[in-house]
């Protein structure tokens, strides 16, 4: 992949296939089609998470990823500080920026709104490059920009100092009229998802080329996350993965308890030294 950013907005452009020496970025500057000159930096954050890692670490202590430092071939370079990176990389080892490609500008046709059918304009909301439909006012957030829009736009109520929004009225997505859209860029239905499961925004997610946000989608998912909608997901995760951890220690102990009963001979009946039995217990505990 062949990656060029724009040093305005720090969009992102994959111009592996595109021919001409110039074009235009999201925000109006005049990118110039070249090949970056790379560099070996070293690697000091994780490719996978960003996460920063120590020199002689051969595994992210955070996300558990291996760490690449052997001389295999790096031909990703990435576009803020020119280091190179492995193909796959989610982020630049060297300055830590996140890869998120977006096409050029242009290169395709205008794009309809999944909404009306509209052609969509580009604009720019919270300083990252959008897709907007003039009649309905919907957005269409093109490549993996959707959780830098919803960061930047709830710093940006944040910092207005206007009062959180309410909770999104009638949190249960089943109790909205059912309407899948289809992707603007290659039009296949895409998915239904709840906006951090609790929200009730509901937004339509293509995997591979953006998500669409109905009219003042953005600002209900601003006003969910500063009433507290994501301090509460977070503790539901924490307390997940929590439950998890504890019962896998569970069955770590009564694997090992089991292990010494049939070494030492331990007169247990078949139904205890059984799987069945093994989880029968761990259900009455």
């Amino acid at each position: 992949m062949k990656l060029v950013a724009c040093p305005d907005c720090h969009a992102q452009y994959d111009v592996t296939t595109v021919a001409a020496e110039q074009f235009d970025c999201r925000c109006g500057r005049k990118l110039e089609n070249r090949a970056l000159r790379a560099v070996d930096a070293k690697i000091i954050r994780c490719a996978s998470c960003g996460a920063n890692v120590s020199e002689t670490a051969t595994d992210c202590e955070f996300c558990g990823a291996a760490i690449a430092r052997g001389p295999q071939p790096l031909s990703l370079i990435c576009p803020e500080c020119f280091a190179r990176n492995d193909e796959v990389s989610r982020f630049c080892t060297a300055c830590g920026v996140a890869f998120r490609p977006e096409p050029v500008p242009n290169a395709d046709p205008e794009l309809a709104c999944p909404g009306c059918e509209c052609a969509m304009k580009t604009a720019r909301v919270a300083d990252v490059a959008v897709c907007e439909c003039p009649q309905c006012h919907g957005l269409w957030v093109p490549g993996q920009r959707f959780e830098e829009l919803v960061q930047r736009a709830t710093e940006a109520r944040r910092a207005a100092a206007v009062p959180p929004a309410p909770r999104v009225q009638g949190g249960n997505p089943n109790a909205q009229p059912l309407r899948y859209r289809k992707c603007p860029s290659c039009g296949a239905f895409m998915l239904r998802r709840n906006f951090r499961r609790s929200s009730g925004v509901v937004l339509d997610v293509c995997r591979s080329h953006g998500t669409w946000l109905d009219a003042d989608e953005i600002e209900q998912i601003a006003g969910f996350i500063l009433s507290g909608g994501h301090t509460s997901e977070a503790l539901e995760e924490e307390h997940r993965n929590a439950s998890a951890q504890a019962a896998a220690a569970r069955l770590r102990m009564a694997s090992e308890a089991t292990a010494q009963r049939s070494i030492f001979g331990s007169s247990t009946s078949p139904h205890r030294t059984s799987l069945l039995g093994l989880l029968l217990d761990l259900l009455r505990s």
